[in-house]
């Protein structure tokens, strides 16, 4: 597995025509490789500001982005590592609240790929090695580090006592490898779940509070046993913090009191659970201070792009300017749960799709999720990434449903396609990837 990047600096897309030849070598899944890597460089994980480390099926982003939010509200220099980016690969790392420059990220790529060069690393492993050696050279308040893939073996997973952990919803995704088979861990078959429970709370480490939300009763056993053997004081929502989303706001409460905090600004009903963890994981942990203020601040000011991202005035949104242009980046069913909730409540109508899906995604569940509520999808491909052809999504439509279904060469093709009298939404949907594509189109960088 693999990631995609270009950029328009010479010296960066050096590096990551080098990134890109990268691949998980079959067979070998653990951290052994960048252990090693990191000992080459020096141990930067061990010298990094504190850190905020999080995981999670659906909502880690989102949750990093309001503990971001929250800790610069409280004048804190803050560093963010996040993954996919959407349009830039800087966008993965932020060094005190800014995109990482050209120059430091092609300088730190190579001096990690040349280092790793007998190690046959993977492409996360590199990018891991540079954000860390980043983020230990320039000095900040805190870290914000999200957990690429599942949490046990993910490279993030090499520091020894972070600030705090978190673990946001959980859901089925990556089951091709959170769900393999392992002596180790919990039977997928018996119950997915667990398995991917015991995955994320891999994260878990002595003496490190682990804040997580509510989970079925298994699945909170399985974390519960997961933490105990760490050594994790383990907070989880129901037992140790609790929060009652309402149309006023967020009732928070725990051990050490009441918060009356707003709403998101940030779209959709569960982006308010994402805040409240964010406020869970600050209050558990006594490392770095932060007011009731600032965490009402940082809910108010958080953002996350492609996450029911309205598109602002941009050449595609120029091309049916009556139209509001909706942008998701979901592509699980949980996503698909969210954006459905979403379409019903918020969304004008009606809802003209436009959808494209990595192969690996279970795009049939999804789309039987989505087709009672839009009037109609276009089916389109991802450049230069494996995804399902325009097709066979056009024929999962049809099964799910869906009645005006069509395909196009790509998104703006879509968009003309559809009927310029008409008011509603244009929502564009299925995947990161595209998601990145769209903004790009609408010169809408994020930064």
């Amino acid at each position: 597995m693999k990631d995609f990047a270009i950029s328009e600096d010479p010296a960066v897309q050096q590096q990551l025509d080098r990134l890109g030849a990268l691949s998980l070598p079959q067979g070998r899944i653990g951290l052994e490789v960048i252990h090693e890597l990191l000992a080459r460089l020096g141990n930067p994980e061990n010298n990094l500001p504190p850190v905020f480390h999080v995981a999670g099926t659906n909502g880690k982003g989102s949750t990093c982005a309001f503990l971001r939010a929250m800790l610069e509200a409280e004048g804190l220099t803050i560093h963010v590592a996040t993954k996919p980016h959407l349009v830039r690969y800087n966008e993965r790392i932020r060094v005190g609240g800014k995109l990482i420059s050209d120059a430091m990220l092609a300088s730190l790529l190579k001096e990690v790929l040349d280092t790793a060069e007998d190690l046959s690393p993977s492409f996360f492993e590199v990018t891991t090695a540079a954000t860390f050696l980043a983020f230990a050279r320039e000095p900040a308040d805190a870290c914000v580090i999200e957990v690429g893939l599942g949490g046990r073996f993910d490279a993030t997973n090499v520091m020894e006592r972070p600030a705090a952990c978190g673990i946001a919803s959980l859901g089925i995704d990556h089951d091709q490898f959170l769900l393999n088979e392992d002596p180790d861990a919990p039977d997928p078959k018996a119950n997915p779940l667990v398995r991917i429970a015991f995955e994320k709370a891999g994260i878990a480490r002595a003496l490190s509070p682990m804040v997580t939300q509510a989970y079925a009763p298994e699945v909170e056993a399985r974390i519960e046993k997961s933490a105990a053997l760490a050594g994790a004081p383990l907070h989880m929502r129901g037992k140790r913090w609790w929060a009652d989303v309402s149309a006023a706001g967020i009732a928070y409460r725990d051990s050490k009191g009441e918060l009356d905090l707003p709403l998101p600004t940030m779209p959709g009903a569960h982006q308010a659970d994402n805040a409240a963890l964010a406020v869970a994981i600050l209050r558990h942990q006594d490392i770095v201070p932060v007011s009731a203020g600032a965490m009402a601040a940082g809910i108010r000011e958080a953002s996350w792009p492609a996450r029911l991202q309205k598109l602002g005035a941009g050449p595609l949104a120029e091309l049916l300017p009556q139209r509001t242009f909706l942008l998701d980046g979901g592509h699980n069913p949980d996503a698909a749960n969210a954006l459905a909730r979403y379409l019903d409540e918020k969304a004008a109508k009606p809802v003209n799709a436009v959808i494209g899906m990595m192969a690996a995604k279970d795009a049939r569940r999804f789309l039987a999720i989505i087709a009672p509520h839009v009037d109609s999808i276009t089916a389109v491909p991802i450049p230069g990434n494996d995804c399902v052809p325009p097709e066979k999504l056009a024929e999962l439509a049809r099964e799910a449903g869906i009645a005006a279904v069509d395909t196009a060469a790509d998104v703006p093709g879509a968009v003309q396609a559809l009927d310029k009298d008409s008011d509603g939404t244009v929502l564009v949907f299925g995947s990161l990837y595209l998601a990145g594509k769209v903004l790009s189109l609408n010169r809408e960088l994020p930064d």
